[in-house]
């Protein structure tokens, strides 16, 4: 038998993959540029850049210098101190107070551009990577200046680009009634698209660059990617792993080896891979970022019957990027480990030390029996799936109950201190994904319940407690209880002294009562039993007693 390995495993896969229809489009966003270019700086540069692009563009400068500005016929030239700076190609706005200005003219000034080259010490853009249409080149980077001035004149006209993202408000979980819960997305995103709305978030289109590390992050599903959809992703590793084992044989061929999917982007990671031999068992797959990587593929690829996923990253991709897939294939090995699936599934590395990774991850222990669900748009649906059929196939005897995973991981229960409840329901009213719920009106007593499959630990729940008698147990439940309710605690209910008419909770009226006992407001004869009644017959005692003095007169209540 000959030690080269087998090509034709992968060469059947590899064009499996070529032979897919094309996927459904995404929707665009549009950009819209006249050419109005908005140049920031304080040295000779800015001459240059305005006889470079003068002819061209319609250029404006803003002299930040404390020299004056050099003469620049037909251009226009700003001084002042810049306020802010926002936008993206053919929507900059900027807002500056001009220097030495007048009485009684304006404070600040505003004006509109479709570009900006910065050439300031420090960019205007903080963020790791700034909106489209500003370019920013320091005085030590004359390639970067050069490369602008070639760029800029390309960036006049209409121009689209796919939203790379869907966003689901009804299930997120940012926040509840000024209780913020998770704030994932708006963390991780390196262009800033994403920002608080009140209890949701919202997603500027323009700014997002398409890294989907916001939709890898969610632990609701609330956002979830489109470049490509998850679905479609699934297409494709099913296309892949599927034609790879039917060329594969019945895998007593010593010389093919078990897969292993390789993602990179198409830039740096698609040309450092141009440059490495890949194993034979290795199946490269482009990801317009890698970012988007997250668990449900991981867990798919795996459920498909591939050993697993190396993930290719040259170095362009931001430092949190990095720590989120990381940290989702952490989670991922951790569900596989206790599973009884051996060995490290999941691998991140540069293009020269990927042979090395794959043949780490090839010997990880693979699925006996390769899944045939689809992977869904549905972040949690997908993994649902995924870990159910890598659970019945686990080679091991016994399979877990529950696994523990790492704090602020997207699964686990709540536990409840019953000495500490009041029952008050206010965790009820505010979880945003219905795993806490009421009794309901069937209940005799007033209970407070529990469906782990629902809960993604965002802990709003927590924070909302009055009483701090809630905190977070992150884990993993395989049983059929995580899609059960679960009682997690009920009290007496209490009824008005008056009329008997339902109230809230014994416990609830009993704290209320022990708090306010020593206030002076409730010293008056009656006034705390009033507390033990509804609203209408607190009314109607309040009007009978006529010692009873108001809070707005300070007077007998006539």
């Amino acid at each position: 038998m000959s030690d080269r390995p087998n090509q034709q495993p992968k060469l059947a896969a590899m064009a499996a993959l070529a032979a897919l229809a094309p996927f459904e489009p995404v929707a665009s966003v549009a950009y819209q540029s006249v050419g109005r270019l908005l140049i920031i700086g304080s040295d000779e540069r800015v001459t240059e850049a305005v006889t470079a692009l003068g002819n061209n563009l319609s250029a404006a400068v803003f002299w930040t210098g404390k020299t004056p500005p050099p003469v620049l016929t037909g251009t226009e030239v700003r001084l002042g101190s810049i306020v802010s700076l926002n936008g993206f190609l053919g929507a900059f706005e900027l807002l500056w107070r001009p220097s030495g200005a007048g009485a009684g003219a304006p404070a600040t000034e505003a004006a509109s551009f479709d570009m900006v080259l910065d050439l300031q010490a420090a960019p205007a853009f903080q963020m790791p990577q700034p909106p489209q249409g500003y370019l920013y080149a320091a005085i030590d980077q004359p390639d970067a200046f050069a490369a602008a001035l070639a760029e800029l004149p390309e960036m006049v006209g209409e121009f689209e680009k796919p939203k790379f993202f869907a966003y689901k408000e009804s299930i997120c979980a940012h926040s509840r009634s000024r209780k913020t819960g998770c704030s994932k997305c708006i963390d991780i995103c390196s262009t800033k698209a994403i920002s608080s709305n009140g209890d949701t978030v919202i997603v500027d289109p323009h700014l997002c660059m398409g890294c989907g590390a916001c939709a890898t992050v969610c632990p609701s599903g609330a956002m979830s990617y489109q470049y490509p959809r998850v679905a479609d992703r699934g297409v494709q590793l099913r296309a892949l792993l599927g034609s790879y084992r039917d060329h594969r044989g019945d895998h007593r061929d010593t010389n093919s080896l078990p897969p292993v999917i390789v993602f990179h982007n198409g830039e740096d990671g698609g040309a450092a891979l141009s440059k490495t031999p890949i194993p034979s068992n290795a199946l490269p797959l482009e990801a317009w970022h890698i970012a988007s990587i997250g668990l449900d593929v991981l867990l798919g690829a795996v459920s498909y019957g591939a050993s697993g996923v190396v993930v290719v990253a040259e170095g362009s991709e931001a430092p949190d990027y990095i720590e989120a897939i990381q940290a989702q294939m952490q989670t991922g090995d951790t569900i596989l480990a206790a599973l009884g699936y051996g060995g490290n599934h999941f691998a991140l590395c540069g293009a020269a030390a990927m042979a090395a990774q794959v043949a780490s991850v090839q010997a990880a222990t693979a699925v006996a029996k390769p899944a045939t669900f689809h992977l869904s748009n549905d972040k949690r649906a997908t993994l649902e799936f995924a870990v159910e059929h890598l659970a019945k196939h686990a080679p091991i005897a016994k399979v877990p109950e529950k696994i523990a995973l790492a704090p602020k991981a997207m699964w686990g229960n709540i536990l409840v201190n019953q000495d500490k409840c009041t029952m008050c329901l206010a965790c009820a009213g505010a979880c945003p994904e219905s795993a806490l719920m009421d009794g309901g009106e069937g209940a005799l007593k007033p209970q407070l319940k529990f469906i782990e499959r629902n809960c993604v630990q965002c802990g709003i729940c927590a924070a909302t407690c009055p009483e701090q008698a809630i905190t977070l147990e992150p884990r993993l439940l395989l049983t059929e209880a995580r899609k059960k309710e679960v009682l997690l605690n009920e009290t007496e209910p209490f009824n008005c002294i008056s009329c008997g008419e339902a109230l809230g909770t014994r416990k609830l009226i009993d704290a209320m009562l022990g708090k306010l006992a020593g206030h002076s407001m409730f010293q008056a004869e009656g006034s705390l039993k009033r507390l033990q009644m509804c609203a209408d017959c607190r009314v109607v005692d309040m009007m009978s007693n006529k010692h009873e003095m108001s809070i707005l007169t300070g007077k007998p209540i006539e």
